[in-house]
């Protein structure tokens, strides 16, 4: 998140004056793609106005503790889905809000943000005003979403997200083992995304479940070990029940 977070900050004029991580490897490589100030000294970072926390959820109350002592007077944010913005006053934050884009984001791929949803919230109308601004200015979907309804975002994405990037390791996994390449399922992975941009989820389902074709169900499992099997069948009757078969 902090990379890409970074990189459109910069793209879009407004470019960190410093950045931070535990170790200085880490900040140095983030600091020289943004080019600025790096440390792995909270105390050693430069007077700023908005300080934005992009950690693992683990060290988030850690990290905000110390900055909100350290910028008494900055506004303070967090990146996190599943943590309320309260911690942030919790932590000692005098002024405090949320920057969450909901987007897949890993450390060597940088993401756009031209078409990310952000989602906003803040402790007072002044500085909600000023994170719609932050926030349009890196992308064209900006949404104010309460510490509640943000928890339910993130555990939407890992739905969306994580959860099909489980499958495709399975799939890779099976088609190794019958010396079948990944890449064909490819077309077919994007086509299946692509559909759901123009119609309901619901809508889009195919397959022998969605048509109740129990004989090509049960021979798909006498296929699979019994991990796979089990998923397989969880799957199976969930699209089953969804459509009424």
């Amino acid at each position: 998140m902090a990379t890409s977070l970074a990189m459109a900050l910069k793209k879009s004029g407004n470019a960190p004056v410093a950045v931070w991580s535990r170790t200085l490897s880490s900040a140095e490589l983030l600091g020289s793609l943004v080019g600025c100030m790096y440390t792995n000294e909270l105390s050693a970072l430069p007077a700023a106005d908005v300080v934005i926390i992009s950690v693992v959820d683990s060290a988030l109350r850690e990290v905000a503790a110390k900055v909100s002592a350290l910028f008494p007077d900055a506004l303070v944010l967090h990146t996190a889905g599943s943590i309320p913005m309260s911690a942030l006053a919790d932590a000692g934050a005098s002024r405090y809000g949320v920057f969450y884009p909901m987007q897949t984001m890993s450390k060597h791929n940088i993401v756009p943000f031209d078409n990310v949803t952000i989602f906003i919230e803040s402790h007072c109308d002044e500085d909600t005003a000023y994170l719609n601004s932050l926030a349009s200015s890196l992308s064209t979907k900006v949404s104010y979403a309460s510490s509640e309804q943000r928890c339910y975002l993130h555990v939407a994405a890992v739905f969306a997200c994580n959860f099909p990037n489980a499958l495709y390791c399975m799939v890779a996994e099976l088609l190794e083992s019958k010396n079948l390449p990944f890449d064909s399922m490819l077309p077919l992975i994007d086509e299946a995304a692509r559909k759901v941009h123009n119609m309901s989820p619901l809508s889009a389902q195919t397959g022998p479940a969605k048509r109740g074709d129990h004989n090509v169900m049960n021979a798909h499992k006498a296929m699979l070990n019994d991990e796979l099997a089990s998923i397989y069948e969880s799957m199976s009757n969930y699209i089953l029940k969804r459509n009424n078969q």
